[in-house]
């Protein structure tokens, strides 16, 4: 790698839980993390999230459950998705955003099946990070700084959603392109063949027309 890889990810998404649960598990020296608000990036590009229509909201929860299931990790909704997870967010950043805070915070909502919204769920999180008082770290600026900062570097990155690693110039979203993202590792060149560079330069045929 030229550069460190970044993790982008928001606790509100199941499928950054189960990248999570993959990551820990292999020999990525340097990665960095940065938790980002998925519904910021869903306004800034006009995108709606998937729990947003009915039918992809079904499909999606049951294919975490399914994916969960088939690779043996432990999973429990919490009981509403999606929720707010801001709170969360920056819980995490003012417990460090270390790998322990990261895996706490997952494990508390997806493990667990823990809220995060009121007030008792946000208390009990805080506490298990080792933090004094939640109130004091939600409102801590250097916090809500440094989430501003996660997202204005996700934008720099041209992240367009949940989870995303941006490695070398190049995004890797979703838990499902994990792989695609070791496999670059392994050989950064294979972007580079002629079926890859085809389809980067691929023209449009048909573009839906722009709602004035």
């Amino acid at each position: 790698m030229d550069a460190p890889a970044t993790w982008y990810f928001d606790f509100v998404s199941p499928f950054a839980y189960l990248q999570w649960r993959r990551l820990q598990r292999l020999p990525l020296a340097g990665l960095i993390h940065r938790p980002v608000l998925f519904a910021g990036l869903l306004n800034q590009l006009g995108h709606k999230g998937p729990a947003e229509i009915p039918a992809k909201r079904i499909f999606t929860y049951r294919q975490v459950v399914w994916r969960a299931e088939r690779d043996g990790i432990p999973l429990r909704f919490p009981p509403a998705h999606p929720f707010n997870p801001l709170p969360a967010l920056r819980l995490c950043v003012a417990a460090g955003t270390t790998v322990e805070a990261i895996d706490t915070v997952f494990r508390h909502i997806w493990e667990e099946g823990n809220a995060v919204e009121d007030a008792d769920g946000i208390e009990a999180l805080a506490r298990r990070l080792g933090l004094s008082g939640a109130a004091s770290a939600l409102a801590d600026e250097d916090v809500q700084r440094a989430l501003r900062d996660n997202f204005a570097r996700a934008l720099e990155h041209q992240v367009f959603g949940v989870p995303t690693i941006a490695c070398d110039g190049q995004l890797f979203w979703g838990d499902d392109a994990t792989d695609m993202f070791i496999d670059y590792l392994r050989d950064p060149a294979i972007f580079q063949s002629e079926r890859m560079l085809r389809v980067a330069r691929l023209p449009i045929g048909a573009a839906r027309p722009q709602a004035s």
